[in-house]
């Protein structure tokens, strides 16, 4: 059972329109995964890229938009990650297959929960930390989403951005598989909230997203920034 501290976490970067047999293989991965007990897997879709052949696909043009790039995240201990690597090996003949050590700082399942309730922003650049936040689309926190709530905070303790990206399949701790349709509502996927600052302002918010998120996992990496640049805002905007 994964609890906090040391985790692996393995990252597949495919395209959508890749097939193993007659299915897509995000669809093959996630059974394999699930079929070896793997506690999280999140499948995210791109809305712009391109692979080894140079090509531009976008959500933008619908004809464009029928092979955009899937990265696929899947948490575990590293002999969890280890057991599924020859199937994925297998499974992924064109695509990126990526390990990298991880910290869970949370992980749990629903429980009661009460709520709680932020100086200037420095520049951001060296080492630093990555938060992940993975959630379902459907939690609530006081009656709105919890991803917007979360957003919401951080914008209030002055963290220097957030990205939610909304998973296009995945399962969680209940093993129930979720896929979106063409045109049908799903309201169980996965949501993930990635958020890098320093260390300082990471672990301020640590204990708010530990009264925050009853069912997810909240993940904690180092990363290196080497560039962060942003654009002002006109108050109006604000």
């Amino acid at each position: 059972m994964l609890t906090k501290g040391s985790a692996k976490k393995l990252t597949i970067y495919i395209d959508e329109a890749d097939k193993f047999g007659h299915r897509p293989v995000y669809e093959v991965l996630i059974d394999i995964f699930n079929k070896k007990n793997i506690l999280r897997v999140s499948v995210f879709r791109g809305i712009e890229g391109f692979g080894a052949n140079g090509v531009i696909h976008t959500a933008k043009i619908l004809e464009l938009a029928l092979n955009l790039p899937l990265k696929i995240e899947a948490i575990d201990t590293e002999d969890m990650i280890e057991k599924v690597l020859p199937d994925v090996y297998h499974v992924v003949e064109n695509g990126i297959v990526e390990i990298s050590d991880t910290n869970i700082i949370k992980c749990s399942s629903k429980v009661r929960y009460m709520p709680k309730e932020g100086e200037k922003h420095m520049k951001l650049e060296g080492k630093a930390k990555m938060l992940r936040i993975i959630i379902s689309e459907d939690d609530k926190w006081e009656g709105e989403p919890l991803y917007e709530a979360i957003v919401k905070m951080l914008i209030t303790t002055d963290i220097a951005g957030a990205t939610v990206y909304k998973a296009l399949a995945g399962y969680g701790p209940h093993r129930c598989y979720h896929k979106k349709r063409f045109l049908t509502p799903a309201d169980k996927l996965p949501i993930m909230i990635s958020v890098i600052d320093t260390q300082e302002k990471i672990n301020k918010i640590v204990p708010i997203l530990d009264d925050m998120v009853n069912e997810g996992i909240v993940i904690l990496s180092d990363v290196d920034v080497i560039k962060y640049t942003h654009r002002d805002v006109s108050p109006e905007f604000m």
